[in-house]
């Protein structure tokens, strides 16, 4: 750790509580303390005291073009200069919007608002009010924000710091939960053979990225998708980490599943605060001010976050050809790190989807929440602390996706794969 880091960290800590506003920052998995981080360019990060590192975090996944891309920052000092907030509706918003619904076949319309927290729990409450159902089946490991009933057996943080979902949440609110492993279809038709009247939906990450990175099993989400229409429950897929990361339109154009309501995060508003969720018309016209519903937020649809949204969403748009470009780089990364593996002898896993990836010290393969709790994280903070120390940044759990962003040169891959090596090889 660098020297202002630990005086920033120790000046965090009596006015923040543990030190940092969102928990997995606090290193407490990994050990050690955080790393202050004073600046960022491209596939790079630099902390207080000047160290840089390649950076595989990404801003947890929507910097998909890297950091402070020439275009996204040109778009937000035209936009600054117009005002930052109106609290009024803007034509940035209306052609976002439209870059959106055209991007994924499932939506007809869709709502801007502040996070994907905020996302999923309007789409849950919109589930609710067009159902009748007040019951929602989510995946254990799967993590939906940190709305009071969406912390049950959830995935990231949640997973990281070993919580047991959350006090506070009261009983009555988790009881409204159901929970089934992931990629499991069995145990979610026997779920709903005994509580399907009740539920209103069954919300899923489609390509989990919150237990670290698991890909559905062949065949799993055109099941959910039967399984749900045919007993009128609504299909959410949360693709707040996916959605125009795996691809233009997210997981969803990739497996061809559509969902009834998808929620979107970070990545459509250029990595600043912004989230989404869009879906039939028929049920998004339940929102007020047309229907009974009621969601609303004094920033959504923020002429910040939508000018840098529509400056990223642009850019992939009119280069589909990033996506296989950014699929080769990991690959690339993934099956070079798979022979390090091999070489040193060190039983581990990795998983990867597209421009994502985990790497679980574990030699089982890891396909649910259960068998990503099987790796040794004691193992992984050793190979986190080392891979810091030589300049490479990743998320501080073992429990997170790592991304790789067209930012990243061949010789940014070529230095983390150098780093791989020593690290696993135990040099120092």
């Amino acid at each position: 750790m660098t020297k202002k880091s630990i005086k920033l960290f120790s000046r965090a800590r009596r006015v923040i509580p543990g030190g940092v506003n969102s928990p997995v920052r606090a290193f407490r998995s990994v050990g050690g303390e955080p790393i202050f981080i004073d600046r960022a360019e491209g596939s790079v990060v630099r902390d207080v005291d000047g160290r840089e590192y390649i950076d595989y975090v990404a801003s947890w996944g929507p910097l998909i073009l890297g950091h402070a891309h020439p275009a996204v920052v040109k778009a937000l000092r035209k936009a600054a200069r117009r005002g930052t907030s109106y609290g009024a509706p803007t034509r940035g918003e209306v052609k976002l919007a439209e870059l959106i619904v055209e991007a994924f076949p499932a939506m007809d319309s869709v709502r801007m608002v502040n996070s994907g927290t905020e996302a999923v729990m309007s789409a849950i409450r919109l589930a609710r009010a067009y159902t009748g159902r007040t019951g929602i089946v989510k995946f254990e490991g799967c993590y939906h924000g940190h709305a009071d009933s969406l912390l049950v057996k959830a995935g990231s943080g949640v997973a990281t710091l070993g919580i047991p979902g959350s006090p506070g949440v009261p009983a009555s609110l988790a009881e409204l939960t159901l929970t089934v492993p992931y990629n499991d279809i069995t145990a979610l038709r026997a779920v709903l053979d005994e509580r399907g009247s009740d539920i209103a939906a069954v919300i899923v990450e489609p390509v989990a990225g919150n237990m670290g990175v698991i890909a559905p099993r062949p065949g799993f989400l055109r099941e959910l998708r039967e399984v749900t229409a045919r007993r009128n429950i609504l299909l959410i897929f949360d693709e707040v980490i996916t959605g125009f990361r795996l691809a233009y339109g997210g997981a969803q154009t990739l497996y061809t599943i559509e969902p009834d309501l998808t929620c979107l995060g970070k990545i459509i508003g250029g990595g600043l605060p912004v989230g989404a969720f869009g879906g039939r018309r028929d049920i998004m016209n339940m929102l007020a001010p047309i229907g009974p519903v009621y969601q609303a937020g004094t920033l959504s649809g923020n002429p910040l976050a939508v000018a840098a949204g529509r400056a990223t969403l642009e850019i992939l748009q009119k280069t589909p050809d990033i996506y296989d470009d950014l699929n080769l780089k990991a690959e690339t990364l993934c099956e070079a790190v798979k022979n390090v593996l091999q070489a040193h002898g060190i039983p581990a896993t990795v998983n990867r989807a597209g421009s994502m990836f985990t790497l679980f010290f574990t030699p089982d393969d890891v396909t649910d929440f259960a068998t990503a709790q099987k790796a040794d994280t004691d193992r992984f903070a050793r190979y986190f602390r080392g891979m810091l120390e030589r300049g490479i940044a990743l998320a501080p759990s073992q429990f997170e996706a790592a991304f790789v962003s067209a930012a990243h040169s061949d010789k940014d891959i070529r230095k983390t794969l150098e780093a791989f090596d020593a690290v696993l090889g135990g040099r120092t």
